[in-house]
Formats: C-alpha cells, structure tokens, sequence
C-alpha cells in the first residue's frame, strides 16, 4: 500500500511538528506549508490526500487558501479540515463556504485529529 501524503498548513512551526509526528506516527508522508501561500506554491500536481489548515496566519489565510485549492482541478475534491484556535459559528460556516470538510479547535489531541483524518482521506 503507498502512502498517502497530507498537506499542514499552519504559521506555528510548533504545532506543524505536533501534527507532523502525530501522522507521520500513523505512517502518512507530511508536506508542510507556513501559511497559504507558500502551501499553495507546494501543490504542483502531486496527489495529495488530505490538507489540514490554520485558519488565521500571514500572507493568506485558511480561508483564502481553501477558496484557491478549490480552484485547481487537481486538488478541487481534496478534503480539506480546519484546525484554529476559532469556533465561532461564522467563521465555521465561511470556512464551510470555501469547501472545508471538517472544523477542530486548538488546543486537540493527536489521537483526536487521526480520527478526523481517517474519515476523511481520501482512497
């Protein structure tokens, strides 16, 4: 079985290690963004099964992220989950809006954040 390969995207290099040796642990293969520009730049076509986003960060945010991977015919039904340190409902329905699968608050555990990735990997 190939691995599948997730995208984190997050300005805190700390919490990118965090979610990085959770899935690496589970055996994905990780490519890190430090906001969505950058991430953005990363996706050059190669399969990428999930993308787990910040939501506040510099240069691009998660939202405007998730509105330009949605444009690229590639990458327009990656899965993409949103985790922020934001909960408000609004937030939550923009992010929605711009084609996020799934919402999870910071602070998470680990094991709480594979659940969500599991579910939504794509095949």
């Amino acid at each position: 079985m190939t691995k599948k390969t997730i995208m984190i995207v997050d300005d805190s290099a700390s919490l990118r290690q965090v979610v990085s040796i959770a899935l690496k642990g589970a055996g994905y293969d990780v490519i890190e963004g430090d906001n969505g520009k950058t991430a953005l730049a990363k996706l050059t076509g190669q399969r990428v099964h999930l993308i787990v986003s910040d939501v506040n960060m510099p240069e691009m945010d998660g939202i405007t992220f998730v509105k330009a991977v949605k444009q690229l015919p590639a990458y327009k039904f990656t899965p993409v989950v949103m985790l922020t340190t934001e909960s408000a409902d609004d937030k939550k329905r923009e992010g929605q809006l711009a084609g996020a699968k799934a919402w999870m608050t910071k602070p998470f555990r680990p094991e709480q954040l594979l659940g969500v990735v599991q579910k939504l990997v794509l095949p």
